[in-house]
């Protein structure tokens, strides 16, 4: 028997997504999931839309047929917010984060073979040693912020080889990617602005001087003559590979460390058993993911989702994060808890259906790598400061701390 229709869920009310909910993002999803699975929201600058907060019906919102990339329908509902999407200049058009089927297929393919599982682990013997580097450069014992000298860095370091971005543009790309997905910060358009602007001029560089690098391979794909890659897609594709590409491994390796020294008996289990970190590396995704909630889609048409009529025209967003702390992803065991020996840690942190994170092999690979060399090089590790008075990302779809203050020892 099907639910009954609603135009709102009983007992909720409009939840505004502001700064003080996102400051206490876990019990905010917590109280929400006790409601009901969705939730009309209010996003910044009051815009409104619906909300999904439970793993079941998360995994329909993300796959539903009638839940769009195509924003057409509510343009008129993000303009009287202020919202006026593809700007020209910011590089917001032409990625396949934004797009839906057939362009969406043609757009990933491009760069499909470059996040292959194959393709990927040939990076493994690169991404240990920029590691070992890393903890090489620091003093064998002290203080320090492991987001900048360890967390960041190494990512970074990867996407940017990868894509082939000099070294002296790094630092400008890591900060402005860093905010350019925080959309409440006055540094957004700014950000997105000097990350178009770098990568243009990059682009052109490659034109003229192609080398072994992705972003050559996507100039060569835009200059072909079946033009398989237009202007703003090529830069587009770009700046989600630059921002996708490291920004979620900053901040799920910062969730992760944070999360084991708040347990120290599972940071002490995987100091004794590193062999259990790939599935460790999935309870941290569960646990505490760096991608709090989805982008938007927008309903095609008026359609049912857990029994609410959405109609035309509306925002939807999923919340990752929330999602794998249902009960549904936790199949039985204690979803609040961490448990790095999980048999099972069921998640939505690379998304579901054919927006699935291309990046996740790489992901997962760094995450993997760099927490083994970082137990295994570091004996002793503990917060500088307390737990909560560390400060988080305060708007956006991402979740991470934005430093990490530890004391530590090396080996």
């Amino acid at each position: 028997m099907s639910p009954q229709k609603q135009q709102c869920p009983v007992g909720a009310d409009r939840v505004v997504l502001d700064a003080a909910f996102k400051a206490d993002a876990p019990g905010q999803y917590a109280r929400l999931r006790a409601l009901g699975p969705l939730h009309p929201v209010e996003y910044h600058q009051g815009l409104t839309g619906w909300l999904v907060v439970g793993y079941d019906l998360a995994r329909q919102a993300l796959t539903h047929p009638a839940l769009l990339k195509d924003s057409e329908p509510a343009t008129e509902a993000l303009a009287a917010a202020g919202f006026i999407l593809n700007q020209p200049g910011l590089g917001l058009v032409g990625h396949m984060l934004d797009a839906d089927p057939p362009e969406h297929a043609r757009l990933r393919r491009l760069v499909a073979g470059a996040f292959t599982p194959r393709r990927t682990a040939q990076l493994a013997p690169r991404i240990e040693q920029i590691a070992h580097d890393l903890l090489d450069a620091l003093p064998p014992a002290g203080e320090a912020d492991l987001v900048e000298v360890f967390n960041a860095p190494l990512p970074v370091t990867v996407i940017a080889e990868l894509l082939g971005i000099p070294t002296e543009h790094r630092e400008d790309f890591r900060h402005w990617s860093a905010h350019s997905m925080q959309v409440a910060s006055p540094e957004h358009r700014p950000a997105l602005l000097g990350l178009h602007g770098l990568l243009r001029d990059l682009v052109k560089a490659k034109r003229q001087a192609p080398a072994d690098d992705l972003l050559s391979a996507l100039v060569t794909a835009h200059d072909q003559e079946d033009g398989r890659l237009s202007e703003d897609e090529l830069v587009g594709t770009a700046m989600l590979l630059v921002i996708a590409g490291h920004e979620t491994t900053v901040n799920l390796l910062g969730n992760a460390t944070l999360a084991l020294l708040r347990h120290p008996d599972q940071l002490r289990l995987l100091r004794e058993r590193p062999e259990l970190l790939p599935g460790a590396v999935e309870e941290f995704l569960r646990y505490d993911t760096s991608v709090e909630r989805s982008t938007n889609r927008y309903a095609a048409e008026d359609l049912e989702l857990g029994g609410v009529t959405i109609p035309r025209g509306s925002i939807v967003t999923v919340a990752l994060g929330s999602a794998g702390h249902d009960d549904s992803a936790a199949q039985g065991e204690d979803p609040g808890a961490l448990d790095v020996a999980r048999p099972n840690a069921r998640h939505l942190a690379f998304g579901h259906g054919i927006h699935y994170c291309l990046g996740a092999p790489l992901a997962r690979l760094e995450a993997t790598i760099a927490l083994r060399v970082l137990l295994s090089r570091v004996p002793e590790l503990e917060l500088a400061i307390l737990a909560d008075s560390l400060e988080w990302i305060p708007s956006g779809m991402m979740r991470g701390v934005l430093s990490l203050p530890v004391r530590y020892r090396t080996t």
